[in-house]
């Protein structure tokens, strides 16, 4: 089993590249994510900010998340996240607009598996990372306009 990994994919939404990119925020991932209900620990508030922590999961699945980079200048973010009963990831989200109302989500994870359950988890991880990303985009699409009227801290 591999116990360090590096996948990449891209998606299409169609939503403009400032709205686009907040959905990839940790509250921004609140409205389209089922399930996803991160534990703000600083700032409390969960204002998405460089510096950032928070958790999501629970037991062995249990994720320390801090937001290592972001630039909402540029539309790019970078987190290291720890599950520490198995691996450490990188996270990098990376938007392009490809024109007013359409923008291109990159998708990058570096996965290092710090034990066995580690490289199991690898190993399940990148058989469902392209069906995973593409639900992504078909998630966003069925939510797009409910999405386009929200605002995102």
């Amino acid at each position: 089993m591999s116990r360090h990994l590096q996948c990449r994919h891209r998606i299409m939404v169609d939503i403009p590249i400032d709205q686009a990119f907040t959905l990839f925020t940790p509250a921004g991932e609140e409205l389209w994510v089922e399930g996803w209900a991160p534990r703000y620990i600083q700032p409390a508030d969960g204002r998405t900010e460089a510096g950032m922590v928070f958790s999501t999961g629970a037991g062995d699945e249990i994720t320390h998340w801090l937001l290592a980079d972001f630039d909402r200048a540029a539309h790019r973010s970078r987190y290291v996240r720890c599950t520490p009963a198995s691996r450490m990831t990188v996270v990098e989200v990376q938007c392009r607009a490809v024109d007013a109302t359409r923008t291109a989500v990159e998708v990058s994870y570096t996965l290092t598996a710090l034990n066995d359950a580690g490289a199991a988890a690898i190993a399940a991880f990148e058989r469902g990372f392209v069906a995973m990303m593409d639900g992504w985009a078909a998630r966003i699409a069925a939510k797009r306009d409910t999405l386009l009227a929200a605002a995102i801290r």
